[in-house]
Order: C-alpha cells, then sequence, then structure tokens
C-alpha cells in the first residue's frame, strides 16, 4: 500500500526509512554538537528535548497506529510487533533520562551535557539496531495491504505535520 507524499505515491516502507533517517541525523547532529560546542548549551537543552519529542511521538504513532493497522492484517507478525513494542519502552527509558539530564543541564548550566552526551551515544546505537530490524521485518507487510489511515504524520512526520 501506498501513500501521497507531495504528487507522487511512496510505498510506506519508503516514507518510514524517511523518519527514520531524520531521527538518525538529529540525533546525530546534537551528538555532534553537545561534542564540539557548537551550540550554547541553551540551544542544545533545547534541540536535545525537541528531539525526544520527535522519536517520542514517532514511537507513539507506531505502537497506536501502525503497530495495530499492521496486526489487523497480518496476525503472523504479532512477536515482531510485540518484540518493537519492548524496544519502545526501552528506549522510552532512555528519553526519560535525558529529559531529566536536560532539565538538570538547563538549570545548572553544566558538566551535565557530557552526560547527556553518553545518554545519547547508548541511544544512537540502540535506535540503529531498533531502526535496522524494524525495516527489515515488516517494510514487505507495509508495502502490501497496510492501510495508510490516520497514523501516517505521527510516524513519518513526529506529529507537525
Amino acid at each position: 500500500m501506498a501513500s501521497r507524499d507531495g504528487d507522487r505515491v511512496v510505498a510506506l516502507s519508503v516514507q518510514l526509512s524517511r523518519a527514520h533517517e531524520e531521527l538518525r541525523r538529529q540525533i546525530n547532529e546534537i551528538r555532534t554538537s553537545i561534542g564540539h560546542r557548537r551550540l550554547s548549551d541553551d540551544a542544545l537543552v533545547t534541540h536535545c528535548l525537541a528531539f525526544c519529542t520527535a522519536l517520542t511521538s514517532h514511537h507513539q504513532g507506531e505502537d497506536t497506529g501502525m503497530f495495530s493497522q499492521l496486526l489487523r492484517e497480518r496476525p503472523d507478525l504479532a512477536s515482531t510487533v510485540t518484540s518493537l513494542v519492548e524496544d519502545h519502552g526501552m528506549i522510552a527509558s532512555i528519553l526519560s533520562r535525558v529529559r531529566e539530564l536536560a532539565d538538570r543541564a538547563a538549570e545548572s548550566r553544566g558538566p551535565t551535557l557530557e552526560a547527556i552526551g553518553r545518554e545519547l551515544d547508548g541511544l544512537a546505537a540502540i535506535m540503529e539496531s531498533h531502526f535496522s530490524y524494524e525495516e527489515r521485518t515488516i517494510s514487505e507487510a507495509l508495502d502490501n495491504g497496510v492501510p495508510a489511515t490516520g497514523w501516517t504524520d505521527m510516524v513519518f512526520r513526529f506529529g507537525t505535520a
């Protein structure tokens, strides 16, 4: 099943890959900025919190929309979806720590940014594994009959479209 992206039809798996690429880009930009202090501490904290919100929105859209729709069409993917939802829980826990550290960094203006960087390094590795697994295991199912109902904006555009 495909949906409109501008004036052309784009496979849902391609849209999912693009969303993942954008999230990868965002976390890598923040990690680089922390390492090189390219932005002020306030700007880094703001970008970090925005990224946390985007990733959370993406995963909530998958959990409540895309995966539900996928399971209606392909119940044989139940164990795969369960594994992906478990990953989302683990990632949510890391994002919670990142948010706490970002709040502290905003208050203290201190070495907390390095702690955020370490959390983001670990998160980036987990995201890479998770995204690769997700794309490998559900792309074909997405392209072969999963209706693109109201879930697509949160998953592909992080609730901002």
